[in-house]
This record gives C-alpha cells, sequence and structure tokens, in this order.
C-alpha cells in the first residue's frame, strides 16, 4: 500500500464533523459518507501547494502535508458531473499517464461510454487528422495535469473544454474545470472515478439519483500484485 493510501482518517473527531457543516452550519450530504472519502484518501495532497490549489486546501499538517477540503472535492465531482453528461458519451475522452489510474479510467469510460487513452499519448491524437489514432473529442476528462501533459497541449490547442483531477502541487494552465483530489492514490483514484461515473449516469437519468452503479468500486481499483 502506498503512503497516499494510507490511513488517509487521521483527523481528529472535531474535525470531522466539520468537514459535514457547510459555511452555515447545515449538514452536508456529500455523495459518498466521509469515511468513505477518508479512508480512500482522497484528501491527502502533497509536501507542496500551487496557488490556485490554496483555495481547496483544508489544512497543513504540522509535517507540511497539505491536507484538501472534502466539502470541496464533493462539490466539484457533483459540478463536474453535471458538465459532462451534457455531451454525447463517445465525444468525451479520459486520459491516464499513471499506471494507477489505468484501472479507474478505463472501468469509467467503459460505464459512461467514453474512450481513454492510457500510457503514452501518440503526438498528433487530437491534432493531426492523417493520424491512424487520430480522434476529434468534444471534451476531455485528465488524471493528473503534471504528466497528462500531451493531452492537455493538445486540447488546448483545440479549444477542447479540459476537465482534470488536481493535486495540491497541480499545475492547472489551460484546466477548465479542476476537481481537487489525491489523483496519485491507487484507492482515491478508483473512488473518484466511481463516484464521477455514478454521477454523470444520474445526470444522464440513465440511474436514478439515489442509486449506484452495477460495478463496485473495488473494480476501479488497479489489483496490485501478490
Amino acid at each position: 500500500m502506498s503512503m497516499r493510501d494510507e490511513k488517509g482518517s487521521q483527523l481528529s473527531d472535531a474535525e470531522k464533523e466539520e468537514l459535514k457543516l457547510g459555511e452555515k452550519g447545515a449538514v452536508i450530504e456529500l455523495l459518498v459518507p466521509l469515511e468513505n472519502y477518508l479512508s480512500a484518501g482522497v484528501h491527502i495532497g502533497t509536501h507542496t501547494s500551487t496557488k490556485y490549489m490554496e483555495k481547496f486546501v483544508y489544512r497543513v499538517r504540522p509535517e507540511g502535508l497539505y491536507v484538501l477540503d472534502v466539502r470541496r472535492i464533493d462539490e466539484r465531482l457533483r459540478i463536474a458531473g453535471k458538465f459532462l453528461a451534457r455531451f454525447d458519451p463517445a465525444s468525451i475522452v479520459v486520459t491516464a499517464t499513471r499506471p494507477y489510474a489505468f484501472r479507474p479510467s478505463q472501468k469509467f469510460a467503459e460505464v459512461i461510454g467514453a474512450k481513454v487513452i492510457t500510457g503514452r499519448m501518440i503526438p498528433g491524437t487530437f491534432t493531426n487528422p492523417y493520424l491512424e489514432s487520430y480522434i476529434e473529442p468534444q471534451v476531455v476528462v485528465i488524471s493528473d495535469p503534471r504528466t497528462d501533459t500531451q493531452a492537455i497541449k493538445e486540447a488546448a490547442d483545440m479549444g477542447i473544454p479540459i476537465v482534470a483531477f488536481a493535486d495540491t502541487d497541480a499545475k492547472i494552465d489551460f484546466v477548465d474545470l479542476v476537481v481537487p483530489a489525491n489523483n496519485k492514490g491507487r484507492k482515491s483514484l478508483a473512488l473518484l472515478y466511481w463516484i464521477l461515473a455514478r454521477q454523470i449516469l444520474r445526470e444522464r437519468k440513465e440511474i436514478a439519483a439515489d442509486a449506484d452503479l452495477p460495478v463496485s468500486v473495488d473494480e476501479f481499483e488497479v489489483k496490485l500484485a501478490q
């Protein structure tokens, strides 16, 4: 288990209660129980934060680790789900350069009917119609702006909207919709892509507003070799 997946729930009881409340003290109905978010470590950032990502930070731990606000993660997942549901599924392309994002992005694409590019993206995929691999997405979902740079560059060049999971150290140039999150942990990525897929299907009314996906979060998670 990586450090990014270890007990992400190391918050005090008072902090957990605070995270359940909105600005006016009303209880927030999260997309999944708070403990699900915390145990997957979606809120665990890095030891650095870019200026833009500071607004999503809940606190900084004594050792210098930035912790993301679960409420903002949840909020942005809702926004991203609503936004992506507007597009023809086949026109959505999700990219993943980091191996931990391969399985989550593939399962996400399978569930919502999108296309997926894992590993190195061939230059010109979005810009050169003479390439065999050429595709024309209407929107791109990025697993990590720090590694999926080719996809971001080409999408930006073509004026294609970009949705990206972004950690505290993320460079968000050209990203149109940021979803703050731990985009390096395998459990975190699995839960994030599972929730986003569910939100898209709910927004499309392909499943009920309170229904879950027919596949579990475990099926979105990269399995480690024994």
